[in-house]
């Protein structure tokens, strides 16, 4: 497929709401950061990440692509911040499972729509997850103590369930979106401490709000998908 048919594919079956108000909210964090001077790593890092949520949330294969870029700045910003936690999850984890993502969702897209195929978990695989998810919870939440990580606590819970929540996505599961509203209200109070406390990065504040509405739309959007 060439490169602008690709384009096209991926921008194909956006809805109304989709058109316009995804674009007002990206024009929006730009805008406000360049009021407030935010750090322009911040700024990128914001757009590459409303970006790749919006393409994930429409099952489209091009969010791991801008998703890489976002990983990168987003690692620069936990380290300068010194929440280790985000930044041994975005670097270590998040990047590597951003690139076994783009080869997963190819081998699962509508010929159709070009939109991965959404899946969701039984009963059995969600009891797993979750007692697995709070044993590494309980574990990394003393290691980040005992590294003199500043939010132990939220910054553990937030890389826990971003854990599991990264792994969802790229099995393609609807539950993904559960997680990702609870790490987006996590990371937004971290990040709004940060902020605070002297760090020059509303953007990213920002960032992690929309990231809670669109949590929220996406999960409507799949189960209607599901019901239908």
């Amino acid at each position: 497929m060439k490169l602008l048919e690709f384009f096209k594919s991926e921008l194909k079956n956006f809805g109304k709401i989709e058109r316009i108000v995804f674009p007002i909210l990206i024009i929006f964090v730009i805008i406000t950061s360049l009021i407030t001077n935010d750090n322009k790593i911040a700024l990128i890092s914001a757009i590459c990440g409303i970006s790749y949520t919006i393409l994930a949330g429409k099952g489209k294969i091009s969010c791991y692509f801008i998703g890489i870029i976002g990983t990168v700045c987003y690692s620069y910003l936990a380290f300068k911040n010194g929440f280790y936690g985000n930044l041994a999850l975005y670097s270590l984890y998040y990047l590597p499972m951003e690139i076994i993502g783009i080869f997963k969702w190819k081998k699962h897209l509508n010929k159709n729509t070009h939109e991965v195929i959404k899946t969701q978990l039984s009963n059995k695989e969600r009891t797993i997850y979750l007692i697995i998810t709070l044993i590494i919870f309980v574990l990394g939440s003393f290691i980040l103590y005992k590294s003199g990580d500043k939010a132990p606590l939220l910054d553990s819970s937030a890389c826990v369930l971003s854990l599991l929540g990264q792994l969802l996505t790229v099995k393609r599961c609807i539950e993904q979106w559960y997680v990702w509203f609870i790490v987006n209200i996590l990371s937004s109070i971290m990040w709004i401490i940060a902020y605070i406390n002297g760090s020059n990065c509303f953007a990213t504040i920002l960032m992690w709000l929309v990231y809670v509405v669109l949590s929220v739309y996406f999960l409507i959007k799949w189960k209607k998908e599901f019901k239908t």
